[in-house]
Order: structure tokens, then C-alpha cells, then sequence
């Protein structure tokens, strides 16, 4: 079974030694995912974050051939569960009609205190 990546230019991804998103087979597995711009920007809005995330996460599904209908799990990492109704508002927009399972966790903190959200996703590719 042949074992393809896709990277998108994290700079943790050669410090921490890992993919974007990693395609064996028809599973494509999308590492946990901030909302930080080329430049290293981040926007302080949680709803904007999760845009990015999503953004950032089907890109790197797209090139490992897949796209939002094979999407069958995602998981949210909010640091505030004040942010969880703007976030998964979003989750909605970008899932509409997929419904994938999906679970949503708050956590004490994520690596980077700009970041309101973390995201992943798994996905299965038609044969």
C-alpha cells in the first residue's frame, strides 16, 4: 500500500518531524492545524481561526486527492468554550451536507497563546 504526504510549510513540521496530512491508501489522516497566515500572522477572532484551520486542512486534503465529502471525523481544540458557538458555526458552514463525525474539546492551552483553536480531520477516499 503505497504511503504519500502532503506538507504545508509549518515551520514545526521539520522541528517536530511530521506531516500535514499523511494518505495510506484511502485514509488520509490531517495533523492538528492553527490558524496562522504565510507570513506568521494570526487573527485574534476564533471564527476567523477556524476559517483558516478548515482552509489550511482541505488544501492539504485536496493534494493528497481528496476533498470535503470524504471527510468522515474532525476534532476542535478551543482554549475557551465561550468560543465553541462562533466555531462550530463554521464547522457547520464548511460541513454542510458531509456531517462528518465531529467531537469538540476545550483544552488549558494550545502551543501558541495567539491561537484560540486547533483543528484535524480524517477522511476516506473513494476506491
Amino acid at each position: 500500500m503505497s504511503r504519500t504526504s502532503a506538507r504545508s510549510g509549518s515551520p514545526y513540521e521539520s522541528t517536530i518531524g511530521f506531516s500535514r496530512a499523511v494518505r495510506v491508501g484511502g485514509t488520509v489522516a490531517v495533523s492538528g492545524t492553527a490558524p496562522v497566515w504565510p507570513d506568521g500572522s494570526c487573527d485574534p477572532d476564533p471564527a476567523v481561526q477556524a476559517r483558516r484551520c478548515w482552509e489550511i486542512m482541505l488544501a492539504a486534503l485536496e493534494e493528497l486527492g481528496g476533498s470535503v465529502s470524504d471527510v468522515i471525523r474532525t476534532r476542535q481544540y478551543l482554549v475557551d468554550p465561550a468560543d465553541a458557538d462562533a466555531v462550530g458555526r463554521v464547522h457547520g458552514e464548511v460541513f454542510q451536507g458531509v456531517q462528518p463525525a465531529s467531537t469538540m474539546l476545550v483544552v488549558k492551552a494550545l502551543l501558541d497563546p495567539r491561537w484560540k483553536v486547533e483543528m484535524e480531520l480524517d477522511a476516506v477516499l473513494p476506491d
